[in-house]
């Protein structure tokens, strides 16, 4: 699904099903050089199970058009006109890392289209050291290597794959080659200049529910607990043995945690 938002295209996967803005509205939001595809599995069981589905790439990323945005309030001013161009009034917003972040900020500054919140991998500040925000801009390929070294368990390693013909380590590095050259370092330096996490959870009114995963070593789940202890009342899910790209390491587990907080499906994740 295409939307113009400021002259450019905006994209968004729907989940294999045509988006209706009558159902009840599931948004998900990449990290850092991530696009959509990073939601494959979640995306696609939600908006087949009764949920309208908006799985966005950020301006810059994946089939969206123009330059990546330089801050996170940025993106989630660009979010809100997204949903406005897609004639969205409510939704239901999860995001992951630097998405993450974009998530909490947005439902700080639009509480009146907040219907839950789900922050995966969320930390804050979410600092990044100055020798990978460096490499990011004068190594691309080196930081996308390191990169994709942190962020994942040892699951990833050994047996390496959820299923046949699946390689989680290969997958991540491929999806952060193909991104736009200068996406990378935009991305990081957004996540290590925000300011704003504790003020913006301080202001989320609506059920939040944060998944943290104990083997994550860009974003770990000590980082997210002055964030947990600002959003009043929200919940905590572990994903057990899982890194930072849990949605691939950990699919089943994540589907798990998110049907259980958004649809009210029972969920075996504790």
């Amino acid at each position: 699904m295409e939307l113009i938002v400021h002259n450019a295209k905006a994209y968004a996967y729907t989940g294999g099903k045509p988006f209706d803005a009558s159902l009840p509205c599931v948004v998900f939001i990449h990290g850092g050089e991530g696009d959509h595809s990073v939601w494959g599995l979640q995306s696609r069981y939600l908006a087949h199970h009764g949920r309208s589905v908006l799985a966005l790439d950020l301006p810059g990323h994946g089939r969206s058009e123009g330059p990546p945005l330089a801050s996170i309030e940025a993106m989630a001013d660009w979010l809100a006109e997204t949903l406005d161009a897609a004639r969205v009034s409510r939704a239901q917003i999860v995001g992951h890392s630097m998405g993450a972040l974009v998530a909490l900020e947005f439902a700080a500054r639009r509480p009146d289209m907040m219907e839950r919140l789900v922050l995966l991998g969320a930390a804050f500040p979410m600092r990044v050291s100055p020798e990978l925000l460096e490499a990011t801009r004068t190594d691309e390929a080196g930081a996308q290597q390191t990169i994709n070294i942190w962020s994942h368990g040892a699951y990833a390693h050994y047996p390496s794959s959820p299923g046949p013909g699946f390689w989680v380590h290969g997958a991540n590095l491929r999806l952060m080659e193909r991104q736009k050259p200068g996406v990378l370092p935009v991305d990081f330096a957004a996540c290590n200049d925000y300011r704003g996490g504790l003020a913006a959870a301080a202001k989320v009114r609506c059920p939040t529910l944060f998944l943290i995963a104990p083997r994550d070593r860009m974003t770990p789940g000590r980082a997210a607990q002055d964030l947990v202890k600002a959003v009043h009342g929200a919940q905590v899910i572990e994903i057990d043995g899982s890194g930072h790209a849990m949605m691939a390491e950990k699919p089943d587990e994540v589907l798990d945690a998110l049907r259980g907080f958004l649809v009210g499906a029972p969920s075996p994740v504790q």
